[in-house]
């Protein structure tokens, strides 16, 4: 067996490793043999070595003992034991190895968190969301084991599911989808096609067995949002997401998201801003702090998204100044409101006709200080208390009018 990259030195260690620690079968799994048969059979580009992910019929800390044995702790480095997961992690030679025992899951309610047991590695890889991730390279037999027939869908660059209810069962599994079609190229076959629209048809935030009307159950929502943040973090955004909305998937999210007209060039500011991307994408929503808060956002998001809410309202309003107001007429203005900069951010990313003057308060007119310390006022006189404060406000302002 042959890794691009990999040292064989590293993995003939690993297998005189499993066959002392009496492992039946230690099978590399995931994105690593994906991405290995497609740099060695389509030429695709090679990012470097992954970390690798392997499958033992057997226990994955013996396993991990056994390494450390024959290797040492100079080369066996990092090594951690979730036990409660069937789970080691750790370096070998500085490349980062991930030792799970083969299992196998069902779903007692859809959308629910699996149900997790011992199982075999051929019940593993059932686990898996595409075909062409259910594909496995035995260390110990040097076989590549593709029971879902993998390699003619990543021939075909196609995504198909490994079962019919598979979206049912975990609806995270559409963003994984579009995440994978932005980065390879993929399409959705015309089998997984139905099975999105089938799910989104029926779709609900609110299940029958749950009492919170707004809520999905906690685990989906959880697995939603970290595959957004995924999303955002490492895919080609913009055409993930044309993905969602090509398959009519916004429902998942929030259906006033489907046809967003202004959303890559709202998500470009955010990143131009260096601000989160999800919410950025949520402040289209008529109620972006209620999509948040299903999701289980992080709750400084959540805050900035309501926030977002009543600042729209309040540029709406004749409190609220002039397009051309100065800028101490804008950042008096802003500053007596008690907004978030990040708030005020979110709100040049939805570009609306004051949006100029909300950059240049968040760019440069916040940062202004007074171009006398309050030490200087002392020196001068001045006592402390709230006539120093407003004196400093009062000089502040004036720099603000004369930077114009």
């Amino acid at each position: 067996m042959n890794l691009t990259g990999v040292p064989s030195s590293l993995l003939a260690d690993l297998r005189a490793a499993a066959i002392g620690a009496g492992v039946k079968r230690l099978a590399m799994v995931g994105g690593a043999v994906r991405d290995g048969l497609l740099h060695e059979r389509y030429g695709r580009a090679w990012s470097g070595v992954p970390d690798l992910d392997w499958v033992l019929e057997g226990d994955p800390m013996r396993l991990a003992a056994e390494l450390l044995r024959r290797c040492g702790e100079q080369r066996v480095m990092a090594l951690q034991s979730y036990g409660a997961f069937g789970t080691v992690a750790l370096k070998l030679d500085g490349v980062a190895l991930d030792f799970a025992m083969a299992r196998r899951e069902s779903y007692p309610m859809p959308a629910e968190n699996p149900v997790v047991e011992p199982g075999s590695l051929d019940s593993d890889l059932v686990r898996r969301d595409f075909t062409i991730n259910a594909m496995a390279q035995d260390l110990l037999s040097g076989q590549l084991i593709d029971p879902h027939r993998g390699q003619q869908d990543l021939a075909a660059g196609r995504l198909l599911f490994l079962h019919d209810e598979s979206v049912s069962d975990d609806p995270t599994r559409v963003i994984r989808a579009c995440r994978y079609a932005a980065r390879l190229g993929f399409v959705l076959s015309p089998e997984a096609k139905q099975q999105v629209t089938a799910t989104v048809r029926r779709w609900p935030w609110s299940w029958h067995w749950y009492d919170a009307p707004d809520k999905a159950p906690p685990a989906l929502a959880n697995r939603l949002r970290m595959e957004l943040d995924r999303l955002f973090e490492v895919e080609p955004w913009a055409v993930a997401l044309d993905c969602l909305e090509e398959w009519k998937a916004m429902a998942l999210l929030d259906p006033s998201l489907q046809n967003d007209r202004g959303r890559n060039r709202r998500i470009a500011w955010a990143q131009r801003l260096a601000l989160p991307l999800l919410p950025a994408w949520l402040a289209a929503a008529p109620d972006p702090e209620a999509v948040a808060r299903r999701l289980g956002v992080p709750g400084q998001q959540q805050r900035w998204l309501q926030q977002l809410v009543r600042l729209r309202d309040w540029l709406l309003s004749a409190d609220a100044p002039d397009v051309h107001a100065a800028p101490d007429v804008w950042t008096a203005a802003l500053e007596s409101q008690g907004w978030m900069p990040e708030t005020v951010a979110f709100m040049v990313c939805l570009q609306p006709p004051q949006w100029k003057p909300l950059l240049r308060w968040w760019g440069r007119w916040r940062h202004l200080k007074s171009p006398r310390s309050a030490r200087d006022l002392i020196a001068d006189g001045w006592s402390s208390g709230p006539a120093l404060g407003n004196e400093l406000k009062r000089l502040r302002l004036e720099a603000l009018k004369q930077s114009r």
